[in-house]
């Protein structure tokens, strides 16, 4: 499994956005949380990212698929990085990428002062972040009576 990561342009944003539904679409359905979940953006909401100077979308390839995409927020004059979101299509989860991914990210990107958040009640999710060496910083944020936001930073 060779995976690799290739910067998106702004002439990717329909591919970004279609995948991004396409990946959230069962924990929308599955959390209701129409005003929080990826798969309830507008395109334009990708747009925006792509435009901003500390934005990096990256597809997620797996030899020459692409099977996902991460975005990373690098305020480089302050340090600080963020992964909001990081998605892999759904015939491709749980086959180890967003790991690799978030690895190659932090070969890009530098490997301390990350941050993020997920879903709670998403443990494999809570998994993989913590595996990676995240640690929960002990903000929860409920979204609805379904979903809680966990926040992690590394």
């Amino acid at each position: 499994m060779n995976i690799k990561l290739i910067r998106a342009t702004i002439e990717d944003s329909k591919e970004l956005w279609q995948m991004q539904l396409e990946s959230f679409q069962s924990l929308l359905d599955k959390y209701q949380d129409y005003d929080t979940n990826p798969a309830s953006e507008p395109i334009d909401k990708i747009i925006y990212r792509l435009k901003q100077e500390e934005t990096y979308y990256y597809f997620i390839c797996m030899d020459d698929a692409k099977v996902g995409a991460i975005r990373v927020i690098d305020f480089k004059s302050a340090g600080n990085k963020r992964i909001s979101p990081i998605f892999i299509l759904p015939q491709y989860q749980n086959k180890g990428i967003a790991q690799i991914a978030m690895q190659l990210c932090e070969q890009l990107h530098g490997s301390e002062n990350w941050e993020l958040d997920t879903i709670l009640q998403e443990e494999g999710n809570c998994y993989l972040y913590e595996k990676m060496g995240y640690h929960r910083t002990g903000k929860i944020v409920a979204i609805n009576d379904k979903l809680s936001l966990v926040f992690y930073e590394k």
